[in-house]
């Protein structure tokens, strides 16, 4: 009895509540389970890049011709260093005017603006951008559970300090303040947060993104990376490791490589979860299906690539995605060009996705840092939008300086080759990209992605012209030049789209773009009467097809369907903020 009553004791009888309770905790699990397993869609697109490059189309332009964006540091760009630039290799990969910005955009007075670091400056201009790009005013995302992830890593601006630090270069400066400006300004209220792992900054952040989404912490994830060389004593320390080239050219894989030379750039993407972007009817510019960090470990110096960690980064990586090496059919690599880092790369890529016995359709091997140089902080980033370009062209770019193999890489029964012109993705090859990006600090970054699959790519196709009766749409700017400049680019714009792509336009312009304090409302039944309407106002002239409205007044022509479209970038209305240029102040701040 004493037997019965103890076993009586120790059982636990079901009651509706417990049940109800692990009826619960099962649906979590599967819900989890079903996050963990959803691709990722890349809906936007922002950035900049040496050789003027400032979006998609001018990317894919200087890639596919093969084009060096390399230079020597412009005249303008020496101050406050002037001379000190002569002591370091000075060729790199430079952005125009860097120390432009519309500060009363962004709510950023004269004197804050001064003290902000150009990186921050950059990082508002381009997220803003991307946002657009996605057809996702800022105020959707604010509305919105929307995680913010920026890589960044030097902070050369703190040497322009003229005087004692103050507050606002306090705020202005840390890395932290990135994000958190970026999330302040846009009142985006998810995860925010800086990341430093050094070169792999930018592609780490989108593996935390896309975490991010996937665990359901955030529904839109805005991530990249910022970098600029503002200072000759960065270059000077990174002179002394041996890592750079001495005559600033990048040779990636070849024979002569001598190592990297510096360089700026910005690159920023939206992410949400796939099947979201498919309700939405959101534009995909490709999908992520998996991503991996890991760390080199005990590597035979702190600095030095690890093999076997680049090689498991790879298969974790692949495994995440569900898929095999037979699958992969390019690898925008980290390849900086060094005689180190690119062979034990090309040793662990071969480890993880060769050939066996070069059977099969081959890899394509390419690096955008032949062509832009090292961006570092943003590196990964603008590889990860360089493989979105491939895939949506169904081609590999050259690589640029390339022309015999470095004696230390071996392909020989990989499958691996290194295209020297613009190539077609190969018959028979695997329909998908990975792009490596890895730090000095030790931490790597590996993200695969393929092409939007035909149901993304309905959702997010033009509209039939007789579906939608398109009567007109709205255009708005901070200011009325500002708008006579946008007026103009979007004029332009209708002269290349179909006229099936006019709801599109009308939706993405109207709809897709936040709405600002100068507003115009355009009366146009098709493209024709649309871009004569936007010519008139661009020369300061109100048309009978157009009339101003308010800026509070809700956005007009609701019974668009949401399709969006490329549109040119907002004409920012940039001047100048430097600490030296105190006593001039920016006009109009």
């Amino acid at each position: 009895m004493e037997q019965d009553s103890g076993k009586a004791a120790g059982t636990v009888r079901a009651t509706p509540v417990s049940r109800a309770m692990e009826t619960i905790r099962a649906l979590r699990e599967e819900l989890a389970a079903l996050r963990g397993a959803q691709p990722v869609a890349v809906v936007g697109v922002g950035l900049r890049a040496p050789g003027g490059i400032e979006d998609l189309d001018g990317y894919w332009s200087a890639l596919a011709s093969g084009t060096d964006a390399v230079r020597p540091i412009p005249q303008s760009r020496r101050a406050p260093f002037g001379d000190a630039w002569d002591d370091v290799p000075h060729r790199g990969g430079f952005l125009d005017e860097v120390l432009e910005f519309d500060g009363p955009f962004f709510g950023v007075a004269p004197r804050e603006g001064r003290s902000l670091d150009p990186q921050h400056r950059l990082l508002l201009e381009v997220v803003w951008e991307a946002l657009d790009d996605a057809g996702i005013p800022a105020g959707r995302a604010a509305a919105a559970a929307t995680g913010l992830y920026v890589g960044i890593t030097g902070q050369d601006y703190r040497e322009w300090m003229s005087e004692g630090p103050d507050s606002y270069w306090a705020t202005g400066n840390g890395h932290c303040f990135s994000a958190g400006r970026l999330a302040h300004t846009l009142g985006l209220t998810g995860p925010a947060m800086a990341v430093d792992t050094a070169c792999s900054s930018s592609l780490v952040t989108v593996h935390l993104a896309r975490q991010a989404l996937r665990s359901g912490e955030c529904d839109i994830a805005v991530a990249g990376g910022v970098n600029l060389v503002l200072s000759p004593h960065g270059t000077a320390l990174a002179a002394r490791t041996g890592a750079l080239s001495p005559d600033g050219v990048c040779r990636p894989f070849d024979a002569r490589a001598n190592g990297f030379t510096r360089s700026e750039g910005c690159g920023i993407v939206v992410l949400k979860r796939l099947a979201d972007a498919v309700r939405d009817g959101d534009r995909v510019h490709a999908v992520i299906h998996g991503s991996a960090v890991n760390h080199d470990g005990r590597a035979s110096g702190f600095t030095a690539p690890n093999v076997l960690a680049q090689t498991r980064l790879v298969e974790r990586a692949l495994a995440e995605a569900g898929l095999g090496p037979a699958d992969i059919g390019h690898v925008e690599a980290h390849g900086t060009g060094t005689s180190l880092g690119d062979p034990i790369e090309v040793e662990a890529l071969a480890a993880a996705l060769g050939r066996p016995g070069g059977a099969g359709a081959p890899v394509l091997l390419g690096s955008a840092k032949a062509n832009l140089g090292h961006t570092e902080s943003a590196a990964g980033v603008l590889g990860l939008i360089k493989a979105v370009l491939s895939l949506r062209h169904r081609a590999v770019p050259p690589v640029p300086h390339f022309t015999t193999l470095n004696p230390r890489i071996d392909l020989s029964g990989t499958g691996f080759r290194i295209p020297t012109e613009l190539e077609p993705w190969p018959a028979g090859a695997g329909a998908y990209a990975g792009v490596s990006s890895f730090g000095m600090s030790g931490t790597n970054a590996h993200v695969v992605l393929g092409a939007p699959d035909p149901v993304a790519e309905r959702a997010a196709g033009p509209v039939a012209a007789a579906a939608v009766a398109v009567t007109g749409f709205e255009v708005s700017a901070r200011t009325p030049a500002a708008l006579r400049a946008y007026a103009a680019r979007l004029a332009a714009r209708l002269a290349g789209i179909k006229d099936e792509e006019y709801a599109s336009f009308a939706y993405t312009v109207t709809h897709g773009r936040t709405a600002l304090a100068t507003r115009i409302r355009v009366e146009a039944c098709d493209r024709h009467a649309a871009a004569a309407a936007l010519n008139a106002v661009a020369e300061g002239l109100t048309p009978p097809a157009v009339r101003e409205i308010a800026a509070d007044t809700a956005p007009g022509f609701a019974d668009l369907p949401r399709r969006v479209v490329d549109l040119p970038a907002y004409p920012w209305e940039r001047r100048r903020y430097a600490p030296f240029d105190a006593e001039r102040p920016a006009a109009g701040g």
